[in-house]
């Protein structure tokens, strides 16, 4: 199914779908770093922040798409990592990505306990083509700990475009206090709590609970599923994904760890 849809007037997503399949990524873009600078540090839990980068020269990107980040130490040492997109396209030359604070992470250590705002850091995207979404078709999307990142670009993407396609949202947190992006969750989401929920809330791993309502729902064109999390969850929700009769090739996994 295809639905066209209104836009905000001044940004026009990249037209380089090709779904089903990899969405063909714009090589020179993808190739090319870019200065950004760190215009704000949002906290989001104890241990995950989001940083607002300014890159005059973006692309744009689609939600669910990735960048490299590169940091270079006075020394010469150079490191750089993966990071998803947490913002939706807007075309304000600005950039989000939430991080978190990995233990004995290079990168993310820097930004959680150096950076500030001001501070220029280099990238280079956006990459990958196969997890973007580009909006057009129902998402199912099922997100632990900060795998829900680029799932809440999707999210914020379909909330902007005041889109009418259908989208749903699984994400599993620990604790409500490691809920990362809490209080942007409206009816779309529904959270799964592990290790202690809120009063009423049952506590435990995602299931067939979850999952089997939304496949049953079976929208006009089904569901394209979205699965980002670690490498056990990404394994634990593809099996669910599949028990509940989700085409094997309309589920697309990222995984980390």
């Amino acid at each position: 199914m295809t639905e066209t849809l209104g836009t905000p007037p001044s940004f026009t997503p990249p037209t380089r779908f090709a779904v089903p399949g990899r969405i063909a990524v714009d090589d020179q873009a993808a190739s090319e770093w870019q200065t950004a600078t760190i215009t704000g540090i949002r906290r989001e839990t104890p241990r995950v922040a989001t940083f607002r980068l300014s890159v005059p020269a973006w692309p744009g990107h689609l939600p669910g798409q990735h960048l490299m980040v590169r940091l270079r130490a006075h020394d010469g040492y150079v490191a750089q990592r993966h990071y998803s997109i947490a913002s939706a396209p807007d075309g304000t030359g600005h950039i989000e990505l939430t991080l978190d604070h990995v233990d004995g992470g290079e990168v993310s250590g820097w930004f959680h306990t150096v950076a500030e705002p001001g501070d220029t850091v280099e990238v280079r995207g956006p990459v990958s083509g196969f997890f973007a979404w580009p909006g057009d078709r129902p998402a199912l999307l099922l997100g632990a700990g900060s795998g829900v990142v680029p799932l809440m670009s999707m999210v914020r993407h379909h909330r902007a475009r005041g889109s009418r396609v259908p989208l749903r949202l699984l994400v599993s947190a620990r604790s409500p206090e490691e809920l990362v992006y809490a209080s942007e969750y409206g009816s779309e989401t529904t959270a799964v709590f592990t290790r202690r929920a809120p009063a009423g809330v049952p506590v435990g791993r995602m299931s067939a609970a979850h999952v089997a309502p939304h496949l049953a729902e079976r929208p006009p064109g089904g569901w394209e599923a979205y699965v980002c999390g670690s490498n056990g969850f990404a394994e634990h929700a593809s099996r669910l994904l599949v028990a509940a009769g989700q085409p094997v090739d309309r589920i697309r996994i990222e995984r980390f760890g």
